[in-house]
């Protein structure tokens, strides 16, 4: 048996593992990254539009803070989120993005004096102060007060990733590429490390660590059409999942974005919109000014995607031979800064479409994109059931963004959990030390092979493709923007049955190695219950909130449903999951609920607020000389890490 130690182990190999591995290693702990594909390949390089952070340096960025982002945070998760680990993130961005910048990453930047841009579909001159000169520059994005989404023109992700990698490799942390954790290791309730499949030899190889950080990305691929890469399946929930012992949190939020190409599913990213794109109808009308007259296209995210499934079910949309769509009009910007700015979407565009969109329209309708549910973890990203396994991104319920996340604030959240989470990371290496049997070490990955050898061996069974496909359209199907009872209860049961025939997988190929479909027998059981996760979930919440609408309770519930999904899975042979709640505490919230903006306010509010208001209004009056910092510690004093509390600078305002 090939037993593998260090002190933390990471499993995937983005943006968030990445800085996680930077920070163990900072502190003196080794560091060994686990990842399916090679680090530089990993969902985190699609990331087009930008990463948020209150940097106020442009001139429509003017006025912007810590508080501006900390409210479109909580407003754009429609108050589902930890209002802690909001103000953590918000805190810390602005550190995170200007380190990046000292590590390499090549940020857009102000040019002084006027600049001519597109605003509400009108062109229009902005004059950049001379001062803000070679500043890092940001663009509007939806659901914002200011623009504040810093980017490197339509490549972002791209940018960052390469750059983080570089520093890893920097730091010599070993990525272990073309390695499937399939399982994870514990004992007495402490994670231990993870069993791991390689990809290419099929040998099994346990990784014993301290600490264990699951950074796997996201379940898009729970759907038939999504933007997320075809290795975001999920499977870092799943493991932890099977465990019994964590719990995911907020499974049934599932994010669509609203401009997805068609047929395809690969974004046009918000930088299109947030540049000055709009959404057309089959008339060539302009329909957001009817439905969201203020933010129009730069809505939230799950407001735009309900919107524009409203007008195609009003029959306004085009009809293809790949179903109804909208169309996204970003001529209007030019060719000089479509090929400055948006330059890998014009790609995308010419490869995928033949068209070019300079002169012509982009077939788009919302498509699956993120997950806000995840690995239920406290606000130091370890689990608050199963002690020294952690979790960061997009695979973590570290719950930043509620019910709906704003753009520009995933690929933030990579490298800001990455690098708060990273130092509670260290800091459980520094205080435990390893302290397991090694027959408890042969039992899981015995177990493992046990598993894989029934498969090997059965003769007659389910083909794994045909099981993943039905899951995918039962997902797409019953369980997309809108929700209601039928579907979600015909889901839920479809998935049931789907997850008692993954029990009888068989395979054509007889092998143990390099095998697609021994990898996919292997995932789609797991995946089955992600998916099972997600629609039952969806069922029980009778309510709608964030990017969960259901279509027979239209109201966002504060009354009862002012709280978190917790999902567990203790019987490994149910067909459903354990499903608990975890009250959000009014009462301790540094923006107590109200609307979000949008639309007719339907809340059904919850009691503590007006009380909870009256208490906040009762502390403003009785500290009229605290400045914001001493007023935001008064209203939710926030356990940031020693090395991120400082102040954040900015022009024309200094550390205020």
């Amino acid at each position: 048996m090939n037993i593998i130690y260090t002190d933390s182990l990471i499993i995937g190999g983005g943006l968030a593992g990445l800085r996680v591995a930077i920070a163990s290693k900072q502190r003196g702990y080794d560091s060994i990254i686990l990842s399916l594909v090679p680090a530089r390949r990993s969902q985190s390089a699609a990331a087009q539009g930008g990463m948020q952070a209150s940097l106020g340096a442009c001139i429509k960025g003017e006025g912007d803070d810590e508080d501006v982002h900390f409210a479109d945070t909580v407003k754009g998760a429609d108050w589902g989120c930890d209002q802690d680990v909001a103000r953590m993130f918000v805190n810390t961005a602005p550190k995170a993005i200007r380190q990046l910048s000292a590590w390499g990453v090549p940020w857009s930047r102000i040019r002084g004096g006027d600049q001519e841009v597109i605003i509400n579909g009108n062109k229009e001159t902005i004059t950049e102060k001379q001062e803000a000169h070679g500043l890092i520059s940001a663009r509007n994005f939806g659901g914002t007060q200011k623009w504040r989404t810093c980017f490197t023109a339509d490549g972002t992700g791209h940018t960052m990733l390469y750059t983080m990698g570089n520093k890893a490799i920097q730091m010599e942390i070993p990525v272990h590429d073309r390695k499937e954790a399939i399982a994870l290791i514990h004992e007495d309730g402490v994670c231990y490390g993870a069993v791991v499949r390689d990809l290419i030899t099929g040998e099994l190889i346990a990784y014993i660590a301290k600490a264990t950080t699951i950074a796997t990305g996201g379940y898009g691929r729970l759907y038939a059409v999504s933007s997320n890469a075809v290795i975001c399946e999920g499977i870092g929930c799943a493991i932890a999942l099977e465990t019994g012992i964590a719990t995911l949190g907020n499974m049934e939020a599932v994010q669509f974005h609203p401009t997805g190409i068609v047929p395809v599913g690969i974004l046009a990213g918000e930088g299109c919109r947030g540049d000055g794109g709009l959404l057309l109808d089959r008339n060539m009308y302009r329909f957001m000014l009817d439905y969201e007259p203020d933010k129009k296209e730069l809505a939230s995210r799950d407001v735009v995607s309900r919107r524009m499934i409203e007008h195609m079910r009003k029959g306004k949309g085009v009809q293809s031979p790949y179903g109804e769509h909208l169309w996204l009009n970003i001529t209007l910007l030019g060719r000089k800064h479509i090929e400055k700015n948006l330059r890998e979407f014009k790609e995308i565009c010419e490869y995928f479409l033949g068209i070019d969109p300079v002169s012509e329209y982009i077939p788009v309708r919302p498509t699956q994109h993120y997950s806000m549910g995840g690995i239920r973890t406290k606000a130091t990203g370890e689990s608050p059931t199963l002690k020294g396994l952690f979790s960061a991104g997009e695979a973590a319920c570290w719950d930043l963004h509620g019910f709906n996340r704003l753009g520009g604030n995933s690929v933030a959240e990579t490298v800001v959990a990455g690098m708060i989470i990273g130092e509670f990371v260290a800091d459980y290496c520094g205080a435990n030390s390893l302290n397991i049997s090694t027959a408890t070490i042969e039992h899981f990955v015995s177990r493992e092979e046990e598993k894989i050898g029934g498969l090997l061996t059965r003769e007659y069974g389910e083909n794994p493709f045909q099981l993943k496909a039905q899951m995918q359209k039962i997902m797409m199907d019953k369980v997309g923007v809108f929700r209601n009872a039928s579907d979600l209860e015909q889901a839920v049961d479809a998935l049931k049955s789907l997850n008692q025939r993954a029990k009888n997988i068989a395979l054509r190929n007889k092998i143990s190695s390099a095998s697609p479909e021994l990898v996919e027998a292997i995932r789609v059981p797991k995946m089955i219950k992600l998916a099972q996760c997600v629609a039952y979930g969806a069922l029980l919440r009778t309510e709608s909130r964030g990017a969960h609408a259901r279509e027979d309770f239209p109201e966002r519930n504060d009354r009862d449903w002012l709280k978190r999904t917790l999902t567990s899975w203790k019987d490994d042979e149910a067909d459903l999951p354990d499903v608990t709640y975890e009250a959000l505490d009014v009462m301790k919230m540094e923006l107590p609920p109200g609307a979000r903006g949008y639309g007719v306010d339907k809340t059904i509010h919850h009691p503590d607020t007006e009380k909870r208001e009256a208490q906040i209004k009762e502390i403003k009056k009785a500290n009229k000389k605290a400045d914001r910092f001493e007023m935001q510690a008064l209203l939710n004093p926030t356990p940031i890490p020693e090395k991120f509390k400082g102040k954040n600078e900015r022009i024309g305002r200094g550390y205020k």
